[in-house]
């Protein structure tokens, strides 16, 4: 057996495997004991039909290529198998990521037969410059706007609704209504509700619905008649004259509460306003250094990847869209979106979605491959240890999820977990030691490793959820 192996592009080998005819026309016996044995002619036991007879119970013709041949395919399929293996055995500096079907050059009996196939194999990264940063950490500063900011989104999250009195409606208010649309005289499906609560000027309703309640009073009725727009989502109702008869069942105002000491109370139970502005001053320059050192992080990633050279076989791409097309499914199913459903409202397909999905895939595979490669540079290590705690961390945070648990707990799920904590000591290993070589930029610690001092409520439990959410929209 004659083997060459030819370096391709993109991390690809081209193998050629030349077989002699005896080992060809060992395959095709082979085949022939094999079909014969699932093939019943009358007369032979399974596996003891003559070839000649096997061929014409199956009708093979070999003058016609078109023609099925069951015994020349299996001889194919059991010749590749076992040689691909043969050739590939000695080429230990190879990691071949997967075989594909071959392309036969010659299959004939008393010839030999020929194959190339295009192997895609790990693709070696040449690193480049990942240290000597042309960036610095940017820390966004904690003024006072800031934190006003985030009072007002707590004053605003704990803010009553109070009846209107003395005014009609205007924009802003909360409404309760009923309403009855008609067209052409008569009722359809979907155009009326009897309590219906909005926000008068969020535009939830069809365009110039919610101007028409702006100046009604509690109680009060209009009719009104609007035509929908021409792109409106139901093609139904699309450029159709509408006529709404509304009635105003409840009108309401926010109240925000006063900006006091009580108010400081009720929402942590700090002693004043000052402690709490004090508190959330310092949350939020706590929130600013971690954001800063992800924001550091990934542009130390991003450095990386660009200086580094790597060409990148297709299947890991087509790998990792599968990937992300089942990150997607998992997505649609905690949010309780039926897959089928979202294709249809979005106007996509698979093959859409996999298209879409190819350059991201392509970047996030090159990532992987980076930091994997500087993490051999750099020597970094995960011990089983530190895998064993994640995979106890994953069972204590997924328990309703036993397929999960599962494969955290597997040799395929425990190798994920190393590979991931290690590209992540990587990363934050880097951003140490640049914070080292440049001590007045000072430390960036994440959230987790900056509990704070203790001593209120806030920072024994952590920040309660209405802070939490405040902190968390003012981050956004």
């Amino acid at each position: 057996m004659d083997v060459t192996f030819t370096p391709a592009p993109r991390s690809t080998v081209v193998l050629q495997v030349e077989v002699p005819a005896d080992r060809l026309q060992q395959s095709i016996d082979e085949a022939v004991r094999h079909v014969g044995r699932r093939t019943r002619v009358p007369g032979f036991r399974p596996g003891k039909v003559p070839r000649a007879m096997l061929e014409r119970t199956l009708g093979i013709r070999r003058d016609d290529p078109a023609h099925p041949d069951p015994i020349y395919d299996e001889a194919r399929d059991h010749l590749f198998q076992a040689t691909v293996v043969d050739a590939l055995e000695p080429r230990t500096d190879l990691d071949v990521l997967e075989i594909p079907a071959p392309e036969w050059i010659r299959f004939a009996e008393g010839q030999g037969a020929a194959y190339r196939v295009t192997l895609p194999v790990r693709p070696t990264v040449k690193l480049g410059a990942y240290t000597d940063y042309p960036f610095a950490p940017q820390v966004e500063a904690v003024d006072d706007a800031r934190v006003d900011k985030v009072v007002d989104e707590l004053r605003d999250q704990h803010a009553s609704l109070i009846p209107v009195e003395g005014r009609p409606a205007r924009a802003g208010d909360y409404a309760v209504i009923s309403f009855q649309g008609t067209r052409d005289g008569k009722a359809f499906e979907g155009g009326s509700a009897d309590r219906f609560p909005l926000v008068i000027g969020r535009e939830r309703m069809v365009p110039g619905f919610e101007a028409q309640l702006v100046g009604m009073t509690d109680g009060e009725e209009k009719t009104f008649t609007l035509t929908f727009p021409a792109d409106y989502p139901d093609e139904t109702m699309r450029d159709q004259a509408i006529t709404f008869h509304v009635t105003v069942r409840e009108l309401r105002e926010k109240r925000l509460p006063e900006l006091d000491d009580e108010f400081a109370a009720s929402v942590g139970g700090f002693a004043d306003l000052a402690a709490l502005r004090a508190d959330l001053r310092r949350r939020l320059e706590a929130s600013a250094l971690d954001q800063a050192r992800h924001a550091f992080s990934d542009r130390i990633i991003e450095f990386a990847v660009a200086n580094a050279t790597v060409e990148i076989p297709d299947a890991l791409i087509d790998r990792e869209v599968e990937v992300m097309h089942d990150e997607l499914r998992v997505r649609l199913a905690e949010q309780g979106i039926g897959y089928e459903e979202y294709l249809k409202v979005t106007e996509r397909d698979d093959a859409k979605i996999h298209a879409e999905y190819r350059e991201p895939a392509e970047h996030r595979v090159k990532v992987l491959l980076v930091l994997s490669a500087i993490a051999e540079a750099e020597k970094v290590t995960i011990d089983e240890a530190e895998v064993e705690a994640e995979v106890a961390r994953a069972r204590s945070r997924y328990t309703n999820n036993p397929k999960l648990i599962s494969y955290f707990d597997s040799p395929r799920g425990r190798s994920y977990l190393d590979s991931t904590l290690r590209r992540s000591r990587v990363v934050e290993g880097l951003v140490d030691r640049w914070l080292a070589a440049h001590p007045d930029v000072g430390p960036l610690p994440h959230l987790e490793d900056d509990a704070g001092p203790r001593g209120d409520p806030l920072d024994v439990s952590g920040p309660t959820p209405d802070t939490a959410r405040a902190l968390e929209g003012s981050a956004a």
